[in-house]
């Protein structure tokens, strides 16, 4: 215990002034100490009449204070008056008798001193019960957690943000700055409207990126709804998702987020097909939003490529997303055709290429109306023959009776057509080909089936007495712009595509356009698209957008433009454009990429190559399919079976004009003019009677 200055300083004076009292009476008598010891017993006796006359309190204490000085005074007398140093040495003992009661006393002389009062001398107040302390709002009992009650104590020291009292506070296992709280507002009955983001990261000392705020619902046992509120302060959680994210956090950053390339979405898992060098991504949107919303360009920027190099494909099934990364572009491959790919299987479908995401695109040489029809869309260098070459040889696979007839001849459609059962070239042969179909049409719906029964043409029904009939129309428009035989082409067309799928006649037609403005008819367009699932290859990027709406796309379902190249840019530019040297050709390697329209969506797809120079024998059947005999006999008796590649014969399409006519009159009859104005279209033709009656009146056979 630490001694007070005041009573070190007393201690060292009584054991000081001892000895002086000892001796002075003894060895001076006379000397002027005796005399101030005296006067200071005389102020002692003054001190005490003076306390002992006052009114104040504390009497007592002042005696004790004033009674060293008279003591001294008293023990001065005596060693006077003794022999000596008296009997015993009583001059030495009183003076150490003096000393050591001056050390007594001393304790008591300091009561009086304001800052040392020890208990001894104080009135000790009679112990009081306090009355209890109330609960605070922020800090209530009800036997929480150590750590609910320091945050509980944090959130009250920082303000209680928003008016809010913490109800549980729970940390993030291995993460030491996160933590969940559930907060309700301090006033029961009130919802919580204060509370935000940047109140709560202000209070916790975090950036406000690390809060979330999240509603409450009512389950049992606890309330819920706007007077509740969960907080989640993930600091720790945010640094690590930033340094070393998760699939699942990587696509809830980039991608699902609001605003990003898939809105929405959540991640549902990876899979890399390392045989085919694709990953594919399967992401899911809660059905409450809606179709997935896909930003193609944001999202092959997200994936660290370009939309435009071909790697990137994106399906939508429901609310699932399946979006594929290859690692090169498939739409580069070249996949070569071959027989088993074009074989038709039971339900008529075969291959017609691969599409984007790998898938094997397919068409059809039926449906479950009839005969199936085509259309085919390319420009020049599209792939358009190609693509044709591919259907011949599956219709030929399948059994079908295939002709071909093309407005200009090329070698590639001259190769096809030695797989046919009959080849021409020019809007003449097309016309005469058209005219057999509608004849065939008649024919065959009066030729009875094993049943004896007349029946639409259906290739699941055993007992067909004919073939399957594909009637393929290259560079159609430009036969049906011809300024002697457009007119009835076009006619003739419209029929067959409305009627010739019961007869098991297909009619297949191959051009650079479908535009109406081009001489492509509505009803025609119409009719080939409902009966057939349509291929367009290589369109312009202007004319993608009017291309697919003549087709009846949706305009939320026309897809971008295809690239130049499917080949990645070269890279070093910079260096190039420093050293002024050349950039390398394009590699273009587009031809055969297009679209394959099988539903309300254009699905992008590359298709197969069949090598015309190392020849096609091979994608085809042994044998030819030709017409059944009983047609044959039919169509020579209509006048309609011979060379079609003979020049017109006389009264075939109308009377001969007179001699007197000169050479105004048109050479090949039929009212038409030369040149390229368009003809004057004749009546519509509805049926194939109509038809054939038409045909018995302009021919004189």
């Amino acid at each position: 215990m630490s001694v007070p200055r005041s009573v070190a300083l007393e201690r060292a004076l009584y054991t000081l002034a001892a000895p002086v009292l000892a001796a002075a009476p003894n060895l001076s008598p006379d000397s002027p100490v005796n005399t101030v010891i005296q006067l200071a017993g005389a102020a002692g006796v003054g001190g005490w009449v003076l306390a002992y006359k006052s009114d104040e309190p504390g009497a007592g204490r002042k005696f004790l204070r004033w009674s060293p000085l008279v003591l001294a005074a008293a023990v001065d007398v005596a060693a006077k008056n003794t022999i000596g140093w008296g009997p015993w040495c009583l001059d030495g003992l009183l003076p150490a008798g003096w000393a050591a009661a001056g050390l007594l006393v001393m304790p008591f002389s300091r009561h009086t001193r304001r800052r040392h009062r020890p208990a001894l001398a104080a009135s000790v107040p009679a112990p009081q019960l306090q009355p209890a302390p109330e609960p605070s709002v922020a800090q209530p009992n009800d036997g929480a957690d150590t750590f609910t009650r320091q945050v509980r104590w944090l959130w009250e020291n920082r303000g209680m943000p928003g008016r809010t009292i913490v109800v549980k506070a729970i940390p993030h296992e291995g993460m030491p700055n996160d933590l969940s709280l559930l907060l309700r507002a301090s006033e029961a009955g009130r919802p919580i409207s204060g509370l935000t983001e940047e109140a709560v990261a202000a209070a916790f000392g975090v950036d406000v990126s690390d809060v979330r705020i999240e509603e409450v619902v009512r389950q049992y046992g606890r309330e819920g709804g706007p007077g509740w509120k969960e907080v989640h302060v993930t600091p720790d959680a945010n640094e690590r998702r930033r340094k070393a994210p998760t699939a699942y956090e990587w696509w809830a950053d980039r991608i699902g987020a609001a605003g990003g390339p898939v809105p929405g979405s959540e991640f549902v898992k990876e899979v890399r097909d390392h045989g085919r060098k694709v990953t594919h991504y399967i992401a899911q949107v809660p059905d409450e939003m809606g179709e997935p919303r896909v930003n193609k360009h944001a999202l092959a920027a997200a994936l660290k490529t370009k939309y435009d190099e071909g790697r990137l494909f994106v399906t939508v099934d429901g609310s699932q997303v399946l979006v594929s990364l290859w690692d090169s572009s498939p739409l580069a491959q070249v996949f070569s055709a071959t027989r088993e790919l074009l074989t038709p299987d039971k339900d008529g479908r075969w291959v017609t290429g691969f599409l984007g995401n790998g898938q094997p695109a397919r068409n059809r040489v039926y449906t479950d109306r009839g005969a199936a029809h085509g259309l085919f869309v390319a420009p020049s260098g599209g792939g358009k023959t190609q693509l044709m070459g591919l259907h011949v040889a599956a219709d030929a696979l399948f059994g079908a009776v295939v002709m071909l007839a093309t407005e200009a001849p090329d070698e590639k459609t001259a190769a096809l057509g030695k797989h046919t059962a009959r080849y021409g070239v020019g809007a003449l042969y097309m016309i005469r080909l058209l005219r057999v179909l509608v004849a065939l049409m008649e024919i065959r719906g009066e030729m009875p089936w094993e049943d004896g029964q007349v029946h639409e043409w259906d290739p699941t029904r055993p007992g067909c007495p004919y073939r399957m009939l594909s009637a393929y129309l290259d560079e159609f428009l430009s036969a049906a712009r011809n300024g002697d035989y457009g007119a009835e082409i076009m006619d003739l067309a419209e029929l067959v595509s409305v009627k010739g799928r019961k007869y098991g006649v297909g009619l297949k037609v191959a051009g650079q356009s479908i535009y109406v403005q081009d001489g492509f008819t509505q009803l025609l367009c119409e009719n080939l698209r409902d009966n057939c699932i349509p291929v367009v290859l290589k369109v312009a990027p202007k004319k993608v957008t009017d291309m697919f709406k003549a087709l009846g796309i949706p305009s939320e379902y026309i897809p971008d433009p295809l690239p130049r190249s499917f080949s990645p840019a070269e890279k070093g530019r910079i260096e190039r454009v420093m050293a002024g040297e050349p950039e390398p050709p394009s590699d273009s390697n587009t031809g055969g990429a297009g679209w394959i329209i099988e539903s309300k969506q254009p699905d992008v797809l590359r298709t197969l190559f069949m090598n015309f120079k190392a020849g096609i024998e091979g994608y085809f059947p042994d044998t030819v399919a030709t017409l059944t005999d009983y047609e044959i006999r039919e169509l020579e008796a209509r006048g309609l079976w011979f060379d079609w590649n003979e020049p017109p014969r006389p009264g075939e399409f109308g009377p001969e004009p007179d001699d007197e006519d000169g050479d105004d009159a048109p050479s090949k009859g039929g009212g038409k003019h030369h040149g390229g104005g368009k003809p004057t279209r004749r009546d519509a033709v509805t049926s194939p009677r109509q038809a054939l009656e038409a045909i018995r009146n302009l021919s004189s056979v």
